[in-house]
């Protein structure tokens, strides 16, 4: 059967036509689509990678919530990966995300908590770690700051799947970095 998460990945590209008209025709600028994950970004690969492989390891059980700061993508993610697996999430956000992805959040069933606005990421890090030392049994935290499988996600697919959908013809990528994920 196949589930929301069979969905993540293998993400279309396209060739960009209008902004490149001005350069030679051997010179040709793709663009990875990753908001056609069904999350909506990037960050659906990583959160997937993350949570399987604490499954794999036995850190996230049953018993378990998943536990995380987000400013908004990853949360999204993790809320939506954890309705599909059927996990609890709870998530901690500044205070001053946007109400959009409060309401996505929510919708997939997370549990949210929020920090001080003026603090930024740096206050809702520190409050899920606060929280997951109060009670690190009752917690995975897949901790997407400091998690090797976070860019390891695009090392193991996006980044085969870019060489691919180029024939192999990459000769030059950009991308913007945040977490790594």
């Amino acid at each position: 059967m196949t589930t929301i998460l069979d969905l993540i990945g293998n993400t279309p590209m396209v060739q960009l036509q209008r902004i490149t008209a001005h350069l030679p025709e051997n010179i040709r600028i793709h663009a990875k689509l990753e908001r056609f994950n069904p999350g909506g970004s990037v960050k659906d690969r990583p959160a997937l990678w993350m949570i399987r492989e604490g499954i794999d390891q036995g850190l996230l059980t049953r018993d378990r919530i998943i536990l995380d700061s987000t400013s908004g993508n990853t949360g999204i993610a993790l809320a939506m990966i954890g309705a599909a697996l059927g996990y609890r999430v709870r998530l901690v956000m500044p205070g001053n995300v946007s109400d959009e992805r409060k309401r996505i959040c929510r919708a997939f069933g997370a549990d949210l908590i929020f920090s001080d606005p003026l603090e930024g990421s740096d206050g809702a890090i520190l409050m899920a770690r606060e929280i997951h030392e109060a009670d690190p049994d009752l917690y995975f935290k897949p901790d997407q700051y400091n998690n090797p499988n976070n860019p390891l996600a695009h090392e193991e697919s996006t980044g085969p799947e870019i060489w691919r959908d180029t024939e192999g013809s990459l000769t030059h990528f950009v991308a913007s970095i945040g977490t790594s994920g």
